[in-house]
């Protein structure tokens, strides 16, 4: 039997919940679709400018994501600080190109950039990277 590794597991999963900080202190729990740059420590989400999420990591930029196995009965917790990309106006600027290579790291080639970089713009995406400082977590099978 092989030992339990969390990076294994946050490496595979494409659901988790993201925990920033409220104004009052108490944590705003999102679900997110993430992507674990495992070699790097780098862990990415694109969120929309505005969000409540956004909004916590614009003003107290740590989070702590957790994803679980399918059965529930592995779990595995990422913390670190973040930065925050964008929003960008432009198609072709740095803002949307992090968002570009984002989705290549995560999903490959997209079927039509122009449409992507144009999205982008229009609904405000902002790309959150967090340097991965812990990891942690178990496995109960």
């Amino acid at each position: 039997m092989t030992a339990f590794d969390p990076r294994t597991l946050l490496a595979e999963s494409r659901l988790g919940v993201l925990a920033t900080i409220k104004a009052n202190g108490l944590p705003q729990l999102s679900p997110v679709l993430p992507f674990y740059d495992r070699p790097n420590e780098l862990l990415y989400v694109s969120m929309t400018e505005g969000r409540a999420k956004t909004v916590n990591l614009r003003r107290d930029p740590r989070a702590a994501l957790e994803v679980t196995s399918p059965d529930g009965r592995s779990w595995a917790t990422a913390e670190g600080p973040v930065t925050l990309t964008g929003p960008g106006t432009d198609p072709h600027g740095p803002e949307v190109e992090a968002l570009v290579d984002y989705y290549r790291l995560a999903a490959g080639d997209h079927p039509d950039w122009p449409e992507y970089r144009s999205v982008m713009v229009t609904d405000r995406r902002v790309l959150m990277t967090m340097t991965v400082t812990r990891i942690y977590g178990t496995s109960l099978s």
